[in-house]
């Protein structure tokens, strides 16, 4: 399926019924949410990324006041191809691609995986036109996944991630942490960097990546392709772990002065990576920004843009926060943030992780570092989220996918509800009567509050 054939397929899923319960998985779901009694109030989220993109309709008692907390930048043009391409023929801090790639034999593209939205099939097409243009053959390129210590994607998840001609006419790895990795120098705060040698064999070297909040590293994208993205899981711990508990510049917005970032550049430049696109996308993961070039430049430019758009406000003392896990549902603890910023004590945060696949339990670092704590990695994350919880908040997890085993994972009187009118059922339980506050972050795994960058 083509770049623009797929854009038009998955605009298309937006006349779906807006039923509440997503699309029914299995024959067992409800059809259509149950009608509250009375008028209700109704808000629709966006939910199954990387999956059916699939629009789900929220109900909620008409006396309720709900307020929907959107980002700064949400409703802003969406680019066409033509826009997109152009965006990216303007290169900052190199030559242009097409330049780069003259008289080059082997190339290796990155890409991200499914626990970053990254349209990167919008991308690759302009990619490789470049490179054709510039002589090299299909066979001399070489997709590499790019998602450091995650699990690796399977051919149907690349398909969605590059396009399905992409996927089945180009060949493509998925990197390991683990092994064929080749030393190439050592950071001045003490990170040896070993990174895929595939990787750095290649004649020209170009990374694919999208720029969405970081909780430690600032923003994703940039030299994150490089480390942890092809690095070794030793080098990655050193970075992830040790600088981290060394410094306090880390955190999230922060780029300029966070010494775990210019750890992380410092190895990219190491491995002299020739070309980055990087890409910011709206809530439903349609291109609005897009710089290319070098993998430093072009990174700092795009992110002086992503902190006024990703940037949403915070909601205070809440009766009930909603915090809808997408488009990071494989690790939706990121949007549980919201719930500890945003709900009173004893109120009631609801965590919508709706998608097949849920929470992704396969991080090879982190449950490293989780072993040695005699927890599995989950309940680490658990722990770490529940802290910043206020006192007697009580949490839903909303989710037609959950498992007992996942539910395990989460802290002692969590709720689980596979429909949404179970959900408002256990709320009304818990506030009773009219002038019930709500705020519900509509796609809180990319939203991040109003912080200032850092330089």
């Amino acid at each position: 399926m083509s770049s623009l054939d797929r854009r038009a397929f998955l605009g298309g899923m937006g006349s779906a019924p807006l039923i509440g319960t997503a699309l029914a998985a299995a024959p067992y779901q409800p059809a259509q949410v149950a009608a509250l009694k009375g008028a209700a109030k109704s808000v629709v989220i966006p939910t199954h990324e990387a999956s059916s993109m699939i629009d789900e309709r929220l109900d909620f008692p008409a006396d309720w006041e709900v307020n929907v907390m959107h980002m700064r930048g949400y409703g802003a043009p969406v680019l066409t191809q033509e826009q997109l391409a152009e965006g990216m023929s303007k290169p900052i801090g190199t030559a242009p691609l097409r330049e780069l790639a003259a008289g080059k034999k082997t190339v290796v593209i990155t890409f991200d995986d499914l626990t970053r939205a990254t349209p990167t099939y919008e991308m690759v097409p302009w990619v490789l036109d470049q490179l054709r243009e510039a002589g090299i053959q299909d066979e001399d390129i070489l997709f590499l996944g790019s998602f450091a210590t995650h699990r690796p994607m399977t051919h149907a998840e690349v398909e969605y991630k590059i396009g399905k001609d992409v996927a089945n006419r180009y060949a493509w790895l998925n990197h390991s942490c683990f092994y064929g990795c080749k030393e190439i120098g050592t950071t001045t705060r003490k990170t040896n960097v070993m990174v895929n040698q595939t990787f750095l064999g290649a004649d020209l070297k170009i990374t694919l990546s999208g720029i969405k909040v970081h909780y430690d590293a600032g923003y994703g994208g940039g030299a994150k392709a490089v480390l942890p993205g092809v690095s070794h899981i030793e080098t990655v711990e050193h970075n992830h772990n040790v600088i981290l508990r060394q410094t306090k510049t880390s955190g999230p917005v922060r780029i300029f002065k966070n010494e775990m970032r210019l750890d992380i550049i410092e190895a990219a430049r190491m491995a002299k990576v020739d070309f980055s696109v990087q890409l910011m996308y709206d809530h439903k993961l349609r291109p609005i920004q897009v710089r290319s070039g070098d993998i430093v430049e072009a990174h700092h430019n795009i992110v002086r843009v992503a902190a006024k758009t990703y940037c949403t406000p915070t909601a205070k003392d809440a009766d009930i926060v909603i915090s809808n896990a997408y488009p990071q549902n494989a690790q939706a603890f990121h949007a549980q943030r919201w719930i500890g910023l945003s709900v009173k004590e004893g109120g009631t945060g609801v965590l919508i992780v709706q998608h097949p696949l849920t929470l992704d339990p396969i991080h090879f670092l982190n449950n490293r570092t989780a072993s040695r704590s005699g927890m599995s990695y989950y309940q680490q994350m658990a722990q770490r989220v529940n802290r910043r919880m206020p006192a007697k908040a009580g949490l839903v997890v909303y989710s037609q996918y959950m498992s007992r085993r996942l539910m395990n994972n989460y802290a002692p009187g969590t709720q689980f509800a596979s429909r949404w009118e179970d959900v408002i059922s256990i709320l009304k339980e818990r506030h009773p009567g009219a002038s019930v506050r709500v705020a519900v972050y509509p796609y809180g795994g990319m939203q991040h509050q109003e912080i200032e960058l850092d330089g």
